[in-house]
């Protein structure tokens, strides 16, 4: 471990919990809720578009709710609040979407609904936690930390609770309904993180001018845009719209992919992005390391260039295995999607650190709240125009997409001057 930062391995692991959080229920929810969706509608345009529900409201909640956190003051933080209260809530829904979706089209809407309110607030809050605690020059380091902590959750969700999906619990004991099984067992688990986070972290003031610690939000946003963050912030979030283009493009069709393309069966829907988290577990803190030492920027355009020749070679490995048995065809997929993993968990990781390296306490949380504008704003527009493509062309154009979109990120990648440890 560096000198340095091992002080602060152990509070990043316990904040990392709240990263766990994200990794159990986004890959159950983005895997099965397209199927419960489909059992009303037979669209990929319109699952794709009722998919961005989520996003949506990422775009409005996540900037209002990350400022807001900036701006509160309480005896326990001013991220605690938010999270002691609508994590567990969020629990609590995600555990009652498959019931819901068993009752009717109007019932799954609205509970995907709420349940996305209050997941979606209280991301901005757990997000910015860890910047709040952790000086700027290891930032890179603890981020691998608490995204190998979501990896963790990924790998639970996916590898564990999803293979549960066709598994029915008895009559009478809530867990009735087709799918509820792992959903139920995710949110006992979000719940107790929530508890975990509550019970043993801390947060720590911030050194503050009397008159820095509460911006409007007006002046928040142009600090951003003003002074050395216009070499930097500027560019690095639009370039994080064009790789979450292709991200989330293919996020809601994944499980359709592996089940009617690939032929997998239900259960194995998952597998995809498991082996993208497993792989993402593994590199997350070198990747953290790796690009403190190289330079992140350097890194990450690495990583995209990569990403990029991965999504292509998906189509192509596709048509070259189109005779062969299940079991071959899935084994490519999933290795190209280990390969992605790797790579992928190399631009999350060090993105966030280079904008939170432009930042200040008193705008921490409006650069948190940017990062997720600009990369909602490209989950809206990605699963409808992906689920389009799917319709007009087929899941090969799926891939192609995506590996336009990171192309793109990479270019725009190229002109960043500013978010390198010790910078100021």
């Amino acid at each position: 471990m560096k000198k340095g930062f091992s002080e602060y391995f152990l509070p990043t692991v316990l904040i990392g919990f709240g990263f766990f959080t994200m990794g159990l229920m986004d890959p159950l929810y983005d895997t099965y809720v397209p199927f419960f969706l489909r059992r009303y509608i037979a669209s990929n345009a319109a699952v794709g578009a009722l998919m961005t529900a989520d996003n949506i409201l990422q775009l409005v909640l996540i900037p209002i709710v990350a400022v807001w956190s900036d701006r509160t003051r309480t005896r326990i933080g001013r991220r605690m609040p938010f999270i002691i209260v609508m994590l567990p809530v969020s629990a609590v829904l995600f555990g009652l979407i498959p019931p819901l979706a068993a009752v009717s089209l109007a019932a799954l809407i609205a509970i995907i609904f709420f349940f996305n309110i209050f997941k979606t607030s209280v991301r901005g809050p757990v997000v910015a936690l860890m910047p709040d605690t952790i000086p700027a020059d290891f930032r890179s380091e603890a981020n691998g930390i608490i995204n190998m902590m979501g990896g963790i959750g990924l790998i639970v969700s996916t590898l564990l609770l999803a293979r549960l999906i066709n598994v029915q619990a008895a009559d009478g004991t809530g867990f009735d309904a087709p799918g509820s099984l792992p959903f139920g067992i995710a949110g006992v688990c979000v719940a107790a993180a929530a508890l975990v986070l509550l019970c043993f972290v801390r947060e720590k003031p911030g050194a503050e001018k009397p008159t820095e610690g509460r911006l409007p939000l007006a002046a928040s946003i142009k600090a951003v845009f003003s002074g050395d963050a216009k070499n930097g912030a500027g560019r690095i979030l639009v370039s994080l719209f064009c790789w979450f283009l292709a991200y989330e493009g293919a996020k809601p069709f994944l499980g359709l992919y592996m089940v009617e393309f690939v032929g997998a069966d239900e259960g194995s829907a998952a597998l995809a992005q498991g082996a993208a988290g497993i792989s993402g577990v593994i590199l997350a803190i070198p990747s953290g390391y790796l690009a403190h030492k190289i330079g992140r920027k350097r890194f990450i355009r690495i990583c995209l260039a990569v990403l990029s020749l991965i999504l292509a070679a998906i189509p192509l490995s596709s048509l070259a295995g189109g005779k062969l048995a299940l079991g071959p065809r899935l084994s490519i997929f999933l290795a190209l999607m280990f390969l992605y993993g790797i790579f992928w968990i190399g631009v999350v990781v060090n993105s966030f650190p280079m904008l939170w390296q432009m930042a200040d306490y008193s705008t921490m949380g409006i650069y948190t709240g940017l990062y997720y504008t600009f990369s909602q704003s490209a989950a809206i527009l990605a699963p409808p125009l992906t689920g389009a493509v799917i319709d007009i062309g087929g899941y090969p154009g799926l891939f192609v997409f995506g590996a336009l979109a990171m192309s793109a990120a990479w270019f725009v990648m190229g002109g960043v001057r500013t978010g390198e440890p010790g910078d100021v």
